[in-house]
C-alpha cells in the first residue's frame, strides 16, 4: 500500500498542480494583505484615531444605521441584529476582535476562503485523479498489476488527503509568513470570544468564554481542512464515475458556486439545510455568525457533510469495483 500511495504521490506531483495551486495562493495573499492594510489605515484617517474601541463604537454606529432603513430585507436585518448585539458584546468585555497582526489575518483569511477558493483548489486536484486515466487507457494497465482494485482506489483517496493536509498547511503558512511582514508576527496569546449561539433575532451568549488566539486559529483550520476533506471526496467520487475531468470540474463548480448564493437566500427553505454546500461555512458557527438556516448547528452541518462523504466513499468504491473498464 505504501508503495501505491507513493506511486500516486508521485503522478500529482508530476503534473505540477499542486506547485501551481501554491503558487496561486502566494500570488493571492499579498494582495489580500495590501487589501486589508488599505481598510486598517482608510478606517483610522476617517475616523482620525488608531483607537479599536473607537472604530468598534463606529462599526456600531454603522450597523445601527443600515438597521433603520426600511428597505432591507428581514434576512439581513436579523443577521445585522446578531451582529449588532455581538460587537457590543466585544466592546462592553473589552476584546478587540481586529487586532492587527499575522495570526488575525490567518484567521480571516480562512474565514472567507472556507465556502469557495480552498474547495476550488481541492477540487482542481482531485477532479482527474481517475476520470483521467481512464479517458486515457492507462486505467487498463494499472489494473492489470496483481493488486486489487479497492486497494488501487484507496491509494489514489490516501494520495488526495496527503495532498489536501499539504495545501492546508501551505495556506496557513503563506498567510502567516506574507502578512506579518505588513502587520507583525504577534497575537497569538490574545484573548478570542467564542460560544455564540443565535436563535432568530436573538443572539445567545450563555456558553461565551475565551480561549488564546492559537486555539481559535487552530479550531478554525481545523474545520477548514474537514470542508476540504468532504469536497474532495465529492469531486472523488465524481472523477470515478465520469471519464470526463472537464464534467467533473465543471459539476463541482457549478454546486460551489451556487453553495455561496444559496447560503444568502434559503432562509425560508428549510430542507435546504441538508445540501452539503450549504453547510460548507463551519467557521460561522466559531466566530458567532448566524447560520444561513433557523437551527442548524455546528454539529448538524459536521453531521450532514460527514454523510455526503460517506455516501461518495460507498459509491466510488463499489462503482470502481464492479464496473468493467474499457
Amino acid at each position: 500500500m505504501i508503495n501505491l500511495v507513493y506511486n500516486e504521490q508521485l503522478k500529482l506531483f508530476r503534473k505540477k498542480r499542486l506547485f501551481v495551486i501554491i503558487l496561486i495562493v502566494a500570488f493571492l495573499v499579498p494582495i489580500f494583505t495590501y487589501a486589508q492594510y488599505k481598510q486598517v489605515k482608510t478606517t483610522e484617517e476617517r475616523l482620525g484615531t488608531t483607537d479599536w474601541r473607537t472604530q468598534l463604537q463606529q462599526e456600531i454606529v454603522d450597523t445601527q444605521n443600515r438597521l433603520s432603513s426600511s428597505r432591507l430585507q428581514e434576512d439581513i436585518r436579523q443577521f445585522l441584529k446578531v451582529r449588532l448585539t455581538q460587537q457590543q458584546y466585544y466592546l462592553d468585555h473589552n476584546i478587540n476582535p481586529n487586532a492587527p497582526g499575522a495570526p488575525t489575518f490567518m484567521r480571516v483569511f480562512a474565514e472567507n476562503s472556507i465556502g469557495l477558493l480552498l474547495p476550488l483548489l481541492v477540487m482542481v486536484i482531485a477532479a482527474d485523479l481517475v476520470s483521467s486515466e481512464a479517458s486515457g487507457g492507462t486505467i487498463k494497465l494499472l489494473l492489470t498489476r496483481p493488486v486489487k482494485r479497492w486497494k488501487i482506489l484507496l491509494s489514489k483517496y490516501i494520495a488526495l488527503l496527503l495532498s489536501i493536509s499539504f495545501i492546508v498547511l501551505c495556506v496557513a503558512i503563506l498567510t502567516y509568513g506574507i502578512s506579518g511582514l505588513v502587520f507583525g508576527y504577534g497575537g497569538w496569546s490574545m484573548p478570542m470570544l467564542t460560544g455564540f449561539t443565535s436563535k432568530g433575532e436573538e443572539l445567545i451568549t450563555t456558553g461565551v468564554h475565551l480561549i488564546p488566539h492559537w486555539e481559535y486559529i487552530l479550531m478554525e483550520f481545523g474545520l477548514v481542512w474537514f470542508v476540504c476533506f468532504v469536497v474532495g471526496t465529492l469531486t472523488f467520487m465524481l472523477s470515478v464515475l465520469l471519464r470526463s475531468t472537464a464534467a467533473v470540474m465543471g459539476i463541482m463548480l457549478a454546486a460551489l458556486i451556487s453553495g455561496v448564493i444559496l447560503t444568502n437566500m434559503v432562509s425560508s427553505w428549510h430542507s435546504a439545510k441538508y445540501l452539503f454546500m450549504v453547510n460548507l461555512q463551519l467557521t460561522n458557527y466559531v466566530n458567532g455568525l448566524k447560520p444561513p438556516i433557523e437551527g442548524m448547528t455546528l454539529g448538524f452541518s459536521i453531521a450532514v457533510l460527514l454523510i455526503w462523504a460517506l455516501a461518495a466513499l460507498i459509491i466510488s468504491f463499489f462503482t470502481f469495483t464492479k464496473r468493467d473498464v474499457y
